[in-house]
């Protein structure tokens, strides 16, 4: 059972968060259990991890803050071991270096920021830069099926949605697209078809040779004669 001072101080630790929200940081307690915290860290831009949403717990002692917590992380990430507790210097991997100063949101962050690092540590992993972005592409469908982090992360849970409604519109409008343009395209050739077909007999009629008038015939006949006719009728 957390002692008094624990509880107390996880508390406040909590309010200051909903206060003041720390950059690329969300954590909750669960509703059961003080002691028990989940996180989200979201994926630094210009790093392999942008677009990640990484899930995971710390685990504090009755003790704390005088004792590290432990920390593990559930999303498929590319850089530590899932269910596992991760080798920090603020975790109960080394509690001689344990500061009673440091809070939720400094050990969050301090996490964050180590996940780029290469180093290696107890719990880490060693990846692609492309396996880190098909995992942070992948992270929020994963996390969804989790029944405790859509619990306490509804707002990702919404993200999820809308951006699968954002893919479903764009699949269903893209056959639609290519039906209107087929479309077009065959009244473009067959509008094309029938200007030939009506510019056609305008040629036939411009080039064919139009008779001599009968009248005009009779006349020079009557003028000239018909010796001298003739080569007038032949131009």
């Amino acid at each position: 059972m957390a002692e008094k001072s624990c509880v107390k101080r996880l508390q406040k630790e909590y309010r200051a968060l909903c206060k003041e929200p720390v950059s690329h940081v969300v954590a909750r307690p669960s509703p059961s259990d003080i002691l028990e915290w989940h996180y989200v860290l979201e994926g630094s831009e210009g790093t392999p991890f942008a677009g990640g949403y990484y899930y995971g717990k710390i685990k504090f002692p009755p003790e704390y803050p005088y004792k590290p917590p432990g920390i593990i992380m559930i999303t498929p990430n590319g850089r530590f071991m899932t269910q596992k507790k991760i080798c920090l210097s603020m975790s109960d991997f080394h509690p001689e270096s344990w500061n009673p100063m440091w809070s939720v949101s400094s050990i969050l962050t301090g996490l964050l920021s180590f996940m780029t690092d290469n180093s290696p540590t107890t719990g880490s992993v060693n990846t692609t830069a492309a396996d880190k972005r098909r995992l942070a592409k992948d992270s929020l469908a994963f996390n969804c099926k989790n029944a405790a982090f859509r619990k306490l992360f509804p707002e990702y849970v919404e993200k999820h949605d809308q951006e699968l409604h954002s893919e479903q519109l764009v699949s269903s409008q893209a056959p639609q697209e290519d039906k209107s343009r087929a479309k077009l395209e065959k009244h473009g050739d067959s509008s094309v078809e029938n200007a030939k077909r009506v510019d056609a007999p305008k040629d036939e009629r411009r080039n064919r040779k139009q008779p001599f008038p009968t009248w005009m015939m009779l006349l020079l006949v009557s003028i000239f004669g018909v010796v001298m006719a003739l080569p007038l009728l032949q131009l």
